[in-house]
């Protein structure tokens, strides 16, 4: 009877182990029930705040704020929630812009890139190369930049958030579209949505493989 009473109590101890294991990840399964799925719409020009302050906090980790004192106003603005929807990225980030030249987008990319986020770009040869363009200062810092050798634009302005969170719009990450331009941004967690425009990311990525570029081409025979 001693041993049976023994049995049993090891097998509650167990089982007991085990639920509370087991809690911290039904607890996160729980959570993510809960939380709705991120829809949002920024409209640009984007009032001019102090972004400043989230770039300090995101580069040492969010630990508290950084005491910013500049005369600019610290309130919320279009492109700082744009920067705080950027900066959630924990594992991946793939960007396909257009043109590229906002310094405060540029050290956001920068900063998830030193903190191990795998960071992917792809832009256009043309404008790429215009001064202020924040594309070398990212292959500077490490980062994979891919581009097209085509006559037409790589014109796509979108980025995908850990392959969960969609980033699109007419928005050109550049500080005159950000400050003077009539622009949109949509940022949307959907499964399907991510799903494809992943899919032409991927696609993207490797047609613009340097190693198909095409350095000397060879002119057409004539027959």
């Amino acid at each position: 009877m001693g041993r049976l009473r023994w049995q049993v109590v090891a097998a509650a101890a167990v089982g007991l182990a085990l639920a509370l294991e087991a809690l911290p990840s039904a607890l996160r399964w729980l959570r993510a029930r809960r939380r709705r799925p991120q829809h949002e719409v920024l409209f640009f020009p984007s009032q001019v705040t102090c972004t400043e302050a989230l770039l300090q906090a995101a580069g040492a980790g969010g630990a508290g704020p950084s005491g910013c004192r500049c005369s600019l106003p610290h309130g919320e603005s279009s492109l700082s929630r744009l920067l705080r929807a950027l900066l959630a990225a924990r594992v991946s980030l793939e960007l396909c812009l257009f043109a590229f030249s906002s310094p405060q987008l540029g050290r956001a990319v920068q900063l998830l890139h030193q903190r191990g986020v795998r960071v992917r770009v792809i832009t256009d040869c043309d404008y790429m190369a215009l001064k202020g363009s924040q594309i070398g200062l990212l292959r500077k810092a490490g980062i994979q930049v891919r581009h097209d050798q085509d006559l037409g634009y790589m014109h796509h302005k979108f980025a995908i958030v850990d392959k969960r969170v969609l980033i699109t719009g007419s928005l050109n990450w550049t500080t005159q579209a950000i400050q003077n331009n009539r622009e949109n941004v949509l940022i949307m967690e959907d499964a399907d949505y991510v799903r494809l425009f992943l899919e032409e990311f991927e696609h993207i990525w490797e047609e613009f493989n340097p190693a198909k570029y095409t350095f000397f081409p060879q002119k057409k025979r004539s027959h």
